[in-house]
């Protein structure tokens, strides 16, 4: 049997949110999906069973693509991974039409500002008085007000990209 780090078990590891002994938590770096269960109690390390059996019961690893019945002697959520994807694989594209609903202002502008600044930063000493105004909005609204300025400094073609991350 081959086992694997859980969500659960990484996020315990990274905020040690359950006590483990240092056996266990030998064992549980040993446990990276390609290592057998008798490869990591055969490690030297001192690991027994019990400390496994423990990690498994506590859902901080689990079996690499096996499927949970009811004749399975430990507790532990199976968890199924391909070999092939890594741990966090990246989501799906999803088209832009059926996409989350709209992003809010403050999203918009977080999105906004960093071009803005580098479009009025980029004019130098010509466009130095709208770049400090860019620097001194804190709000969409105030952004969005200062656009038409910066499309009339920069061009239409340079202003694009602001003008997406304004859009909603």
């Amino acid at each position: 049997m081959i086992l694997v780090k859980t969500e659960a078990g990484h996020q315990a590891l990274k905020d040690r949110s359950i006590r483990l002994t240092p056996r266990q938590r030998s064992a549980f770096i040993l446990c990276d999906g390609k290592r057998s269960v008798s490869e990591v109690l055969e490690a030297g390390t001192g690991i027994a069973r019990e400390d496994i059996d423990q990690m498994i019961e506590l859902g901080l690893l689990g079996q690499v693509g096996g499927t949970a019945d009811a004749g399975t002697v430990s507790a532990a959520p199976v968890v199924e991974i391909p070999k092939a994807v890594p741990r966090q694989a990246a989501p799906d594209p999803i088209p832009a039409e059926a996409s989350a609903p709209a992003r809010s202002n403050q999203q918009r502008y977080k999105d906004a500002y960093p071009i803005a600044t580098q479009l009025t930063g980029s004019l130098g000493l010509r466009g130095f008085r709208l770049n400090l105004s860019v620097e001194g909005t804190s709000t969409y609204e105030e952004l969005l007000a200062l656009a038409s300025r910066i499309r009339d400094a920069v061009g239409p073609e340079k202003a694009a990209a602001l003008d997406r991350a304004l859009q909603g």
